[in-house]
């Protein structure tokens, strides 16, 4: 059912070396590079580049460390045993490196470091809006095509591999394609629209387009990170928890609460209909007016409901950022972040951590190291292979990779709705603890049996090329990623990393391996074997 790429010539019909899916810090990242390459790039962006994704609203810390040989060790064992020891030490260096570089390029660039008592820059952490402010300049002084509001809703593809995207721009209704010599997928992760802040865009959408071209995935069974957040906030900003004393509501202790391993035991609680409170008494006079300036949008719902954080216990919960925090993406290939599928590769959150921190991470950190230097490496390898296609390029009629039909005409009414419905049926699987975070066979075979059911359904149902039909795929991609997600935690008869199964609550030595899953009608997992050298760490 998917159609020619002359048969839906939209409005907006444009060639590229690359194209560029995602304007978060792993897109521009790509964008920036291909072009320093001298590849034409054209950026598509579900939002608007600069203010759109998880990072554009927040702080974040950086994995920034000196080429120092002993800090770097450090830094490489901090998160390997946390990670069930499935990060990779080549990797790691390489990101490492990549990152030090494109830190201190931001310094040169503009970027507003804060300064120390010796008047050096500290690069150990950026501010998402001015961060994303500059990136967005930087590629279009690059000369770089942004295309805001416009999401994908397909791959484009030949018999010579990925060929470009086609997609919707929301704001005109109007229909668009690039044809491109490679392409990169940076849409992020997938938070399940659990309205973590910045992550309403975060649908997962990059893993099911990638499935499509014939890309596998790799530690989906590391896609269950709750984040601690205020019950009247969406400010996600766990780091800040670590100052936090948790009671019940008569003021008692909540024992082995915490942002770090104590979050099972608030879950734990929730669960059993019990509320928390937190207070962020652990906090110094001197060091409250510092973490206000670092985050100032947590602060923001505590001062319009007149509340102290610091002082007053406020209610909390566990939101839901599944990959975004989790490690789990499109399995990488090669060290120009490829995935396997000639013209195609991934960056960022849509692209698998494991190669650096295994199956653990918190936010920021390594995943914002991760999105920097994958994008990087990524940009130069999409510039790279649409190079070498030579005069080749202009001759190529690629298809559309849908696997629903996207169609022209009008599909009948109360398709949006139904896309409501679905998006509200996965939600209603991921986000219980029970099933989630306490995993079980029996929860998640039952979880993954109304899954498949929803697949199936959303499957053979016609989508229109409207902003109204990327809701529609935004469901599909949710669907498929919490199939791939539970089917991995299947797989995994262990507790490793962020993946807990109450039935198997050890780590077993046996399953030092990770897991490859794929597959849309039939999803499968199969295992790899990490490089040996990690083990030397």
């Amino acid at each position: 059912m998917t159609m020619n790429h002359a048969e839906f010539k939209g409005t907006l019909d444009l060639t590229a070396d690359v194209l560029v899916i995602g304007g978060g810090p792993a897109g521009t990242w790509a964008a920036l590079t291909a072009a320093a390459k001298g590849a034409k790039v054209i950026l598509a962006d579900k939002g608007y580049c600069g203010s759109s994704g998880a990072t554009a609203p927040s702080g974040t810390g950086v994995w920034y460390v000196k080429p120092d040989a002993k800090l770097r060790e450090e830094a490489k064992a901090s998160r390997y045993t946390m990670g069930g020891q499935l990060a990779e030490h080549r990797w790691m260096d390489r990101v490492l490196d990549r990152t030090y570089e494109n830190m201190n390029r931001l310094g040169v660039s503009g970027y507003p470091f804060p300064l120390d008592e010796q008047g050096n820059q500290y690069r150990r952490s950026l501010q998402g809006p001015e961060y994303m402010r500059l990136m967005r300049k930087l590629v279009k002084k690059a000369g770089v095509k942004i295309l805001d509001h416009s999401p994908v809703l397909e791959l484009l593809a030949d018999e010579h591999g990925v060929a470009g995207a086609a997609g919707v721009q929301t704001q005109s209704g109007e229909a668009w394609s690039v044809q491109a010599g490679a392409v990169v997928i940076a849409t992020g992760g997938c938070a399940f629209l659990s309205k973590a802040l910045g992550c309403n865009v975060l649908t997962g959408d990059g893993y099911l387009f990638a499935a499509e071209a014939g890309a596998s995935l790799s530690g989906m069974e590391f896609s269950n990170a709750y984040a601690i957040c205020p019950t009247f906030s969406s400010v996600t900003k766990t780091a800040y928890y670590s100052y936090a004393s948790f009671y019940y509501e008569d003021g008692s202790v909540v024992e082995g609460a915490g942002s770090k391993k104590g979050r099972s035991v608030i879950a734990r609680n929730l669960l059993a209909g019990r509320q928390v409170y937190a207070k962020l008494d652990g906090a110094s006079e001197e060091l409250q007016p510092l973490l206000r300036v670092a985050q100032t949008n947590f602060f923001l719902p505590f001062d319009r409901l007149g509340i102290n954080p610091f002082k007053d216990a406020f209610p909390v919960t566990l939101r839901l950022e599944g990959t975004v925090r989790g490690t789990g993406g499109i399995r990488i290939t090669d060290e120009d972040c490829g995935t396997g599928v000639p013209g195609l590769y991934a960056a960022g959150d849509a692209a698998t951590r494991e190669l650096i921190c295994g199956g653990f991470t918190g936010g920021g950190s390594h995943n914002a190291a991760w999105a920097m230097s994958s994008g990087s490496f990524a940009g130069e390898g999409a510039a790279a292979y649409a190079a070498s296609l030579g005069r080749h390029a202009a001759h190529r009629t690629p298809a559309g990779l849908s696997s629903s039909p996207l169609v022209h005409r009008e599909v009948q009414p109360g398709a949006a709705a139904r896309a409501a419905d679905y998006a509200a049926a996965v939600q209603a699987e991921v986000k219980p603890y029970d099933i989630n975070l306490f995993r079980t066979e029996q929860g998640l075979t039952a979880s993954l049996d109304r899954l498949d059911g929803l697949w199936k359904e959303q499957r053979s149902r016609e989508i229109q090329r409207t902003p109204e039909g990327v809701r529609a795929r935004e469901a599909e991609a949710m669907t498929a990623t919490a199939r791939w997600m539970y089917s991995s935690a299947l797989a995994r008869t262990e507790t490793r990393g962020m993946h807990k199964r109450e039935d198997y609550k050890q780590t077993d030595n046996g399953q030092h391996h990770r897991l490859i899953s794929g597959g849309l009608d039939e999803v499968w997992v199969r295992t790899e074997e990490v490089a040996k050298e990690s083990v030397l760490l």
